[in-house]
């Protein structure tokens, strides 16, 4: 028996109102505007207030996508929750938004990828329209990065946002073509692990006095190594998948990398020989919202007329882990 393509059939974005600009942080650690825009592209992120959890933006994004569609909450089936900023280790946010959704009867679990987790679950929930399990599946990438970062640490501070992005996936029916999720490629490299990483919290440093003392409890990277591993597997991967696939940079119609640093962005697109027509950046905008990026950036490539009915887009990210992720698709709406 064949199996069903997974098409995206509604998209739906949330970032908190609150603004932290540039020259928000000049006031809080050593930096400038113009620091952080030479070295990061970025002007300014969305940041919660006190109190407010991955859960609640991930609501607010899975709303929109149910208003879109015209469907009850007790009409999804599974969810898949993209994040590294859980509201709490167990239950799994996958758990809390579920019951805050409504969504009776649907099951799901978090998925723990950094900024390729997005990528992640967007084809494990393929799969599940693939075999014919599920026939209305939510992905969705969320965080809340503003409660892991040290902003005593200009070196991640002036990075990280907070958002969330969900989208519904369903069967492609008879007849509709070539639409959907048309192939995906992933890679995990547990040797970078410790350039970008939460030290402390888990089974391996549990939380103590001493951990909150040294602030293991926060991001810590090691830029550099970051930089160079997102530029070259960005690239790799993109080329692969298209390679896999029969096609070119030049076939794409767009092209939606993770969108963490615009010098990471910048090299990729290069190396990729992709026209500028063909990006679609917004970390000037956001910052990087680790999951959230791609599904933000999707919906601004769809508000500027960059992804269209039929269009083919390629997703790309690399994060933690190390992970990294390329996902191909033909757009269905």
């Amino acid at each position: 028996m064949p199996l069903t393509r997974a098409k995206i059939t509604a998209l739906g974005c949330y970032t908190p109102p609150k603004l932290l600009t540039n020259a928000d942080l000049e006031k809080m650690v050593d930096t400038s505007d113009t620091w952080i825009r030479e070295r990061t592209g970025i002007l300014e992120r969305h940041i919660v207030e006190k109190g407010v959890a991955t859960s609640d933006l991930a609501l607010e994004a899975c709303r929109r996508v149910l208003e879109q569609r015209s469907l009850r909450p007790t009409e999804i089936e599974a969810i898949l929750v993209a994040t590294v900023t859980p509201d709490t280790f167990f239950p799994a946010t996958a758990c809390n938004l579920q019951h805050k959704l409504g969504a009776v009867g649907a099951w799901g679990f978090d998925i723990s990828a950094a900024c390729s987790g997005f990528l992640f679950a967007l084809a494990t929930g393929a799969q599940f329209i693939a075999t014919g399990t599920h026939k209305k599946v939510l992905v969705v990438g969320a965080d809340v990065m503003s409660s892991i970062i040290n902003y005593e640490d200009r070196a991640t501070c002036v990075i990280f946002g907070d958002g969330a992005g969900a989208v519904l996936l369903e069967p492609v029916e008879p007849g509709e073509g070539d639409v959907g999720i048309l192939d995906f490629l992933h890679e995990v490299d547990g040797s970078g692990g410790c350039f970008l990483q939460m030290p402390a919290g888990g089974s391996r440093l549990p939380a103590s006095i001493e951990t909150v003392r040294r602030k293991l409890h926060y991001v810590h990277q090691d830029g550099p190594q970051v930089f160079k591993y997102a530029v070259r597997k960005m690239y790799e991967v993109g080329q692969a998948i298209l390679e896999r696939n029969s096609l070119t940079p030049a076939d794409l119609d767009v092209f939606i990398p993770h969108q963490a640093n615009r010098r990471i962005i910048d090299a990729t697109v290069e190396r990729m020989g992709l026209r500028p027509e063909q990006v679609l950046i917004n970390i000037d905008r956001y910052g990087n919202t680790t999951a959230a990026t791609i599904p933000l950036a999707t919906a601004d490539a769809i508000q500027q007329g960059k992804l269209k009915k039929g269009g083919l887009a390629l997703f790309a990210a690399a994060g933690a882990g190390y992970t990294v992720g390329a996902v191909l698709v033909r757009w269905a709406y």
